[in-house]
């Protein structure tokens, strides 16, 4: 279990508390906050993990890293499943390529484990909110878990704040991300910038992950870890390539 809110996120007890009577649970997370680092991998310097109590263990690095170091070093033999979150914010979207926590599944599922990232549509924890996504979770959880996933797919979860009205399959969606560059002048009289300070708004597609969570439903959308794009590979199989170099 992972996250990229960091190892004190009440998202990551939630989670754990909803799968803690399902099976055993190892907790290797992040010592801190690495929202949006994508599918980032610590090449350049050493990782260091504390185990602050039995089982759970938090790590100076990010997401992906906490699930190659739980999967190689941390974790007696092999997990059943690999689950990230439970997120603060929803990962719809575009979003899943910058998130750590979606990111942190794809990792899963690319060394060949079944892999669920859980998602929020909330800019806080609420006590009403975290009981929804805890039975949420162990829903999810309990169909995954026997089952399994086909090779090289992982599922990207988001949850509605407030009351759920169902649960839906979905396909990606499509997010406007605006203006998002915030532009301000500090005390030295120099600029500086925030990138991200407009809400995001998103296309109008009929199945999608954006249309579920508008409609109050979770939405569960299977992504895989193979990105070609068969369409453009049919599209320019046409292209008259020859290319040679002395």
């Amino acid at each position: 279990m992972t996250n990229d809110d960091g190892i004190h996120s009440p998202g990551l007890a939630s989670l754990a508390d909803a799968v803690t009577g399902i099976g055993p649970v190892v907790i290797v997370a992040p010592d801190r906050n690495r929202s949006a680092i994508g599918h980032a991998l610590t090449l350049d310097s050493p990782l260091r993990a504390e185990e602050i109590r039995k089982n759970v263990f938090s790590v100076d690095g990010t997401p992906t890293d906490c699930v190659n170091l739980g999967v190689h070093g941390l974790v007696d033999g092999k997990p059943k499943l690999v689950v990230s979150g439970v997120n603060l914010g929803a990962n719809l979207g575009d979003d899943i390529t910058y998130s750590g926590t979606v990111c942190a599944a794809m990792e899963a599922a690319l060394m060949g484990f079944p892999a669920i990232a859980f998602s929020l549509d909330s800019r806080e924890f609420t006590v009403d909110d975290l009981a929804r996504t805890s039975a949420v979770v162990e829903y999810v959880v309990g169909k995954v878990l026997p089952a399994g996933l086909p090779p090289g797919t992982f599922l990207n979860v988001n949850i509605p704040t407030g009351p759920i009205n169902g649960i839906s399959l979905t396909c990606q969606g499509k997010r406007h991300y605006g203006e998002g560059i915030v532009q301000k002048i500090d005390p030295r009289g120099r600029n500086y910038y925030w990138i991200g300070g407009a809400n995001p708004g998103f296309e109008d597609i009929p199945g999608s992950d954006c249309n579920a969570i508008a409609a109050g439903l979770v939405s569960i959308t299977p992504l895989r870890t193979g990105l070609t794009s068969d369409t453009a590979l049919q599209l320019l199989a046409d292209w008259p390539l020859s290319f040679v170099m002395d």
